[in-house]
C-alpha cells in the first residue's frame, strides 16, 4: 500500500479549523457537539465509509453569573457544571474531612467544603467506569444530610485536577444539591464567617438533549476487527484543539488513506462521544450495542492530546500479548517522531482494555504539560498544535493496520 503525498497537512490543518474555530464549543449535548459530529459523518462517508450512527440522550447546561453574598461582602465563585439553580440565605457550615462532614447537621444550611474534602473532583455518582469507594461515600454522606447547596474551596492541583483553578469538585447532572466552586483563598475568606447567615444564588438551567456516536466501517472479514478511536467532545466553552480535535482530525486522515481499503480485518473508526460528560453516555451506548463484537477485536488504537507542537508522538501498550507489543513497539520506535512512554488510565482505550480486549494508547510526549498547563482551560487552542505530526501519525497508524493484514493474531 503506497502512501499519498504530504499535502494532506492541509487537510489536518482545515480539519482543525473547522473543528475548534468554525465550529463553537463541542461540550456533549451542545449545537456545536451536534455540528461536528455532523461534519466529521460527512467526511467519512465522502471518502467511502459504511456508517453507523448511535445517538442517545444527554443533558446540555446553560448557566448565568452566580452571587455570594453577607451584609457587608462577597465572594467570586463558579456554578458547578449541570448545577440546579438555588436562591438561598442559610447559616454557613464548613467541613474539610469526611468525619467531620459525617458528624454534622446540615439541613437548612449552606456547607462549605475545603481541605481534604476537596483535593480531588469527585466521581459523579452513576459513573459506570471508575469510582472510588471514598468518593461515593462522600456522595452518599451529602446526600442523607441534604444541605441547601454547597460551596467548595479547591487549591491547585495539577496532577489530580489539571490545568484548571479552581476546579469543580462536582460534575455530575446526576447530583441534584445545588453547589458552586471557588479558588482556597476565596475559601479561607469566606471560612471566618461560619456560623453567620450568607446568601447564595445560583441561575444555571439543565438542557435534556442528544448527542451520538460516529462509527465508520470498511473491510470484508468480521471475524477479525481492528478499532481505532478518539473523543470528539470537549468541555464546555473551550476550544479543545488538543483535548481532542487532534485525535478526531488524525482519525480523518486516516480514513482518508485508507479510502480504497477493502481487505481483512474490518476497520472500525470511532467518534466518540462523551468522554469529557460525567456520565460517558456514548462510551456506554456503544458497550451496550456492541458487546458481543468485543471478542473480534485484535487491537483498539486510541488518541488523545496527540500532535503537541513540542516532543513526540509517546505509544503505550495494554491488555496486549507480549509478541505483539514486542512487534509494533519495534516499527514504531524505528520512527524518529515516536517514543514508547508511560501508561496513564483517562481516556477511551481504558474501556476496552477493563473488557481484557489489546490496546494502544497515542498521546504526546510532553502529556504532563498539556494536563498541567493546557487542558480544559482557553490555552487550549489550535496554535499549541503541530498538524504535519497527525499525518504523521496517521501514516504510523497505517502501517499497523498494514501489519495485521499480514499477520493473523488472534
Amino acid at each position: 500500500m503506497n502512501l499519498p503525498p504530504r499535502h494532506l497537512v492541509n487537510d489536518a490543518s482545515d480539519h482543525l479549523e473547522m473543528l475548534c474555530d468554525i465550529i463553537p464549543d463541542r461540550h456533549v449535548g451542545s449545537p456545536g457537539n451536534r455540528a461536528a459530529t455532523e461534519y466529521v459523518a460527512q467526511v467519512l462517508s465522502d471518502y467511502g465509509w459504511f456508517l453507523e450512527r448511535q445517538t442517545f440522550s444527554c443533558i446540555d447546561w446553560s448557566q448565568g453569573p452566580v452571587k455570594l453574598t453577607t451584609d457587608k461582602t462577597s465572594w467570586e465563585a463558579f456554578a458547578s457544571p449541570y448545577s440546579l439553580s438555588c436562591l438561598e440565605t442559610a447559616p454557613l457550615k464548613a467541613a474539610a474531612t469526611l468525619q467531620e462532614l459525617e458528624r454534622m447537621e446540615l439541613r437548612s444550611c449552606i456547607l462549605l467544603m475545603h481541605g481534604e474534602l476537596t483535593r480531588d473532583q469527585l466521581m459523579p455518582k452513576n459513573f459506570p467506569f471508575y469510582n472510588p469507594s471514598e468518593h461515593q461515600r462522600i456522595i452518599k454522606v451529602l446526600d442523607q444530610k441534604a444541605p441547601l447547596a454547597i460551596i467548595t474551596a479547591t487549591e491547585k492541583n495539577p496532577g489530580l485536577a489539571g490545568a484548571m483553578y479552581p476546579f469543580p469538585v462536582f460534575e455530575d447532572g446526576d447530583f441534584d444539591i445545588p453547589s458552586v466552586y471557588m479558588t482556597d483563598r476565596q475559601g479561607a475568606r469566606l471560612l471566618k464567617y461560619a456560623g453567620e447567615n450568607i446568601t447564595l444564588q445560583i441561575d444555571s438551567t439543565r438542557i435534556p438533549s442528544t448527542g451520538e456516536n460516529v462509527i465508520a466501517i470498511k473491510g470484508r472479514e468480521e471475524t477479525r476487527r481492528i478499532v481505532v478511536c478518539a473523543h470528539i467532545d470537549a468541555k464546555k466553552d473551550i476550544s479543545g484543539a488538543l483535548d481532542n480535535a487532534t485525535g478526531i482530525v488524525t482519525l480523518l486522515l486516516l480514513a482518508r488513506l485508507l479510502r480504497a481499503y477493502a481487505g481483512d480485518p474490518v476497520i472500525e473508526l470511532i467518534a466518540f462521544n462523551g468522554e469529557d460528560y460525567y456520565s460517558a453516555p456514548g462510551q456506554i451506548k456503544y458497550l451496550e450495542a456492541y458487546k458481543k463484537r468485543l471478542p473480534a477485536i485484535q487491537l483498539v488504537m486510541n488518541m488523545d492530546g496527540v500532535g503537541f507542537r513540542e516532543g513526540k508522538t509517546a505509544f503505550s501498550f495494554y491488555e496486549c500479548p507480549e509478541n505483539l507489543t514486542k512487534d509494533i513497539g519495534k516499527m514504531l520506535t524505528a520512527h524518529e517522531g515516536m517514543i514508547q512512554g508511560e501508561p496513564w488510565m483517562q481516556s477511551d482505550h481504558m474501556i476496552f482494555a477493563q473488557q481484557k480486549v489489546p490496546a494502544m494508547a497515542f498521546t504526546s510526549e510532553k502529556f504532563d504539560e498539556i494536563w498541567c498547563n493546557i487542558a480544559h482551560t482557553l490555552h487550549d487552542t489550535v496554535d499549541k498544535v503541530a498538524p504535519e505530526k497527525l499525518l504523521y501519525l496517521a501514516e504510523r497508524l497505517y502501517e499497523i493496520i498494514n501489519y495485521f493484514q499480514q499477520n493473523e493474531w488472534r
